[in-house]
């Protein structure tokens, strides 16, 4: 008799433990799917948002023309640097006031930091930039520069807002293309001078480059922030945009 008691009890207590177990299953699968309905939405608003950026900044493009004259990558208004001094703000000031150089220093940064690249990459980006300096000083010619210029950037924005993870060598070659174009075009501001406003003027691009995409791509990387993210794909259709009116401000002068 206190054998069949004893056998009840824990007849008892398993049919609890399968209750209580049971119960937890289904409020656990009921929170896992909460979460995914809400991450998928979250998903699916953050693609709307990009799909309706992408039009507003090519159609912002016309009014990104007017912020860019012809004179806008000329620092001294279009004199040639005579002193040390001189060539260092120039060079400071040069990749600043461009917005398609400054866009692509932004990509570079923003690539580097949410994809977690190394930091010698940007300086894959410089050295490259150098190069282009140095052949635009020596007097080779390279046709399309500024066009190639703006392509880059809007090349380098729309890889942003797809946030399509590349190889690192992809991101390695196009760093090291788009700076000897960047670089080519900036030679245009200091062809002719003498040999210290020539060395301060790259050393100043040097710095300048050097210090906003390490420092950016620092920052994204301490705010934890991934490729994929809504803020990185917002920056990217911006820099698309910008690419777009600088190409077209190239292709058509008169625009």
């Amino acid at each position: 008799m206190r054998d069949i008691r004893r056998e009840s009890r824990i007849s008892l207590r398993s049919s609890g433990l399968r209750g209580y177990a049971a119960s937890f299953a289904g409020f656990a699968v009921a929170q896992t799917h909460t979460i995914v309905e809400a991450s998928l939405a979250k998903r699916t608003e953050a693609a709307m948002t990009i799909r309706r950026l992408c039009p507003t900044a090519l159609l912002a493009a016309p009014f990104l023309l007017v912020a860019m004259p012809a004179s806008a990558h000329h620092v001294m208004g279009g004199k040639l640097p005579s002193t040390w001094l001189e060539g260092l703000l120039s060079g400071l000031g040069h990749p600043v006031i461009g917005p398609d150089h400054l866009g692509f220093l932004l990509a570079v940064a923003v690539v580097v930091g949410a994809c977690g690249l190394s930091l010698a990459l940007p300086g894959v980006f410089v050295a490259a930039m150098a190069a282009g300096v140095a052949v635009h000083v020596l007097g080779i010619a390279v046709p399309a520069a500024e066009p190639l210029v703006a392509l880059s950037t809007l090349l380098a924005g729309c890889l942003i807002v797809r946030a399509r993870p590349l190889p690192v060598a992809a991101w390695t070659a196009l760093f090291a293309v788009a700076g000897f174009f960047h670089g080519y075009a900036f030679g245009e501001s200091i062809y002719g001078a003498e040999r210290a406003p020539f060395g301060a003027y790259l050393l100043g691009l040097i710095l300048i480059q050097s210090a906003l995409t390490i420092g950016i791509a620092l920052l994204v990387r301490r705010m934890g922030t991934r490729l994929a993210e809504v803020a990185p794909r917002l920056a990217g259709a911006v820099l698309l945009g910008i690419g777009f009116a600088a190409l077209i401000g190239q292709l058509i002068p008169a625009a």
